[in-house]
């Protein structure tokens, strides 16, 4: 049996602000790491490479509305800050 990797712990050091905001980050990581998991087999963070997240940001949430993917969006950036990654995402804000 395989135990699943525990992302409230992994985002423990970088989750900041109010206990929503904190919720609310560790209910889109865990959705990010759920939908990596079936796509590529990778359930652990530390396995992630910067395709994964920029696959979540382009593809995964493709029809979902633009602020919940800027939600999602702040939600990769802890991710990378957590890895010690200095990726680059790129998010585009529409309208503007």
């Amino acid at each position: 049996m395989t135990k699943t990797f525990d992302m409230e712990v992994f985002l423990s050091g970088v989750l900041t602000g109010s206990h929503s905001t904190r919720e609310r980050h560790l209910r889109q990581a865990k959705d990010i790491q759920k939908a990596i998991t079936e796509r590529w087999a990778r359930g652990n963070p530390w396995t992630w490479q910067q395709k994964h997240l920029n696959w979540i940001l382009k593809h995964h949430l493709s029809k979902r509305a633009e602020s919940t993917r800027y939600y999602y969006f702040l939600t990769i950036c802890l991710i990378a800050d957590r890895l010690g990654k200095e990726w680059n995402f790129e998010h585009k804000i529409a309208n503007t």
